[in-house]
């Protein structure tokens, strides 16, 4: 019997807090305008070019849930919206990215992440074989 990879369970989850990050911006009544700054925490990718241990650790530090969750908890604690409305966007975004199989990042390489590695892999030695 086939089992489900574990790496799509947490695809699957991905696409839940997705879906639940935006149904929360849309049941505040969130402002449309500030979804342009979805890919925002992508810009952490820059902290690469100071090597791969630096940019791995920036990188995750912007792409695991718990900023974002502290951003919206201080947003509800001083009662300010904007910062609410930022939290989701955050965590819309790392759902994205969870949902399309971009993990947390390893310090060997930008490629290599807890869901896996990205990019091409090469052909299984059967099909190498079938293919020579």
């Amino acid at each position: 019997m086939n089992s489900i990879p574990v790496t799509t369970y947490l695809r699957l989850e991905g696409g839940l807090v997705l879906g639940l990050s935006i149904f929360a911006y849309t049941h505040l009544s969130g402002p449309g305008w500030p979804w342009l700054l979805v890919l925002a925490p992508d810009l952490s990718f820059v902290a690469y070019r100071a090597g791969p241990r630096i940019g791995a650790l920036v990188y995750n530090l912007c792409h695991t849930y718990l900023l974002p969750a502290l951003l919206g908890v201080l947003g509800m604690l001083l009662n300010i919206p904007a910062l609410q409305f930022a939290a989701l966007i955050w965590t819309a975004h790392i759902g994205w990215d969870r949902l399309l199989g971009y993990g947390l990042k390893h310090p060997t390489s930008f490629h290599d992440t807890h869901l896996g590695r990205l990019g091409r892999t090469q052909p299984a030695r059967a099909e190498a074989s079938v293919n020579a």
